[in-house]
């Protein structure tokens, strides 16, 4: 039986299902707002119903989003010549019929460290403009610029979340026991992050 290497914590399992679970839920409520569609919400009950799940999984989100700098922050932040150079290569993704040579990773690759500032950012806009939106009716003008920026950070998401799953699970066969088991063969670990085992064994 293969060694397995805990790569991630319970409360970083279960925060990360939070989050998927109550994003999911604003991106279809969303929709269903933006482009008045009747069908999904006659799901919930009505457009008043769908209103009040929407805002309180707002909420949900918005405290999830914020526990989630405890465990990717200080990560993400850190980005040094190898982070560039896997950038150059495109992460080997835009050539798997000819490999290339990957510099070593820590705990995140480049492109998770940059998914999840983006979505960090994103998630910070959607948040404060959905909750101007929801607690300031009367500001026309900063309902406007609220508005604005909250349909933009949406566009984002309704991109960013489906990427990430398929590069999460089909793209990298491995990596979505990750968030089911928070434990990955130290074989995997070793050819997909290097520099955090090697770190892991100094400490």
């Amino acid at each position: 039986m293969a060694e397995m290497v805990r790569k991630a914590k319970t409360g970083e399992i279960v925060n990360h299902w939070v989050l998927a679970v109550s994003c999911i839920l604003l991106i279809i409520t969303g929709y269903a707002f933006l482009f008045q569609l009747k069908q999904i919400g006659a799901l919930f009950g009505g457009f008043n119903a769908m209103k009040a799940v929407h805002n309180w999984a707002g909420v949900v989100f918005s405290l999830s989003l914020l526990a989630t700098t405890y465990s990717y922050l200080s990560e993400s932040l850190h980005l040094g010549p190898d982070d560039r150079e896997w950038l150059r290569k495109g992460g080997g993704y835009l050539t798997r019929d000819k490999p290339v040579k990957i510099p070593p990773m820590g705990k995140l690759n480049t492109g998770q460290k940059l998914y999840y500032l983006a979505v960090l950012l994103g998630g910070i806009a959607i948040a404060v403009s959905g909750f101007v939106i929801w607690f300031w009716p009367d500001g026309r003008v900063i309902r406007i610029v609220s508005h604005l920026a909250h349909n933009l950070a949406f566009s984002l998401f309704i991109v960013a979340v489906p990427v990430h799953a398929y590069l999460g699970s089909l793209a990298n066969p491995g990596t979505f026991r990750i968030m089911v088991y928070g434990t990955v063969p130290l074989e995997f670990a070793r050819k997909k992050y290097p520099k955090w085992i090697e770190e892991m064994k100094r400490k």
